[in-house]
């Protein structure tokens, strides 16, 4: 419980993660955020580290009228970043290899490789939907020359389940989702920073 304080504690003087939740917010609501949404959509499936979920959720709770047509953008485009992802395994792997090899994502990739081996395309499918790094498993699957139909069908099913869950769920919210979300904004952002510096800390001990 003294842990919990502390933290709670450090958190409230901490605040970050509300202005930029609200900048978001902001930005959803622009004339051309459905541009944008495309762009990081298509992005994120092969090389941008942020997830699409943090623009879609607040574009859907801005307008929850048009959820199914920003999950539908969000999905079309992560699939067609996804072939490009694809390509880059395919034809340009020995140029991205060194830079794989020292980022935190060549334990993802390797692992990806023997799950290719051993269970196809249901490896796109699960990578697609979790939150496991889409990016990884299209490149892959480039180096792994995995079937160019069964990858985006497997893709376009995977990234589909996700992206219309996801604004599903904020649409049922609404206004409650959105009160719980700003309410605990700065917890769950620290969270999630706590969390991936013990993950890369984690990944560099098993390199050693």
């Amino acid at each position: 419980m003294y842990i919990i304080g502390r933290y709670s504690s450090l958190v409230a003087h901490m605040i970050l993660f509300g202005p930029l939740y609200e900048r978001v917010l902001t930005w959803s609501r622009h004339p051309h955020a459905e541009w944008y949404l495309g762009a990081m959509s298509f992005a994120e499936s092969s090389f941008f580290p942020i997830p699409v979920d943090v623009m879609l959720a607040p574009m859907c709770l801005a307008d929850r009228d048009r959820w199914i047509r920003y999950a539908l953008i969000a999905t079309l485009l992560s699939v067609a970043g996804g072939l490009a992802g694809y390509a880059i395994g395919y034809a340009m792997f020995e140029a991205i290899e060194p830079w794989l090899r020292q980022s935190h994502y060549w334990d993802a990739y390797e692992t990806s490789r023997r799950w290719f081996d051993e269970y196809g395309v249901v490896v796109v499918f699960v990578a697609g939907f979790s939150p496991i790094p889409y990016k990884v498993f299209t490149i892959a699957a480039g180096v792994a020359a995995l079937s160019v139909p069964g990858f985006m069908v497997a893709s376009l099913v995977g990234r589909a389940a996700r992206f219309f869950l996801v604004a599903g769920l904020v649409r049922a919210g609404g206004e409650r989702f959105e009160s719980t979300l700003r309410q605990h904004i700065e917890r769950i952002g620290w969270a999630v920073v706590v969390l991936a510096a013990l993950l890369i800390a984690w990944l560099m001990m098993r390199g050693q």
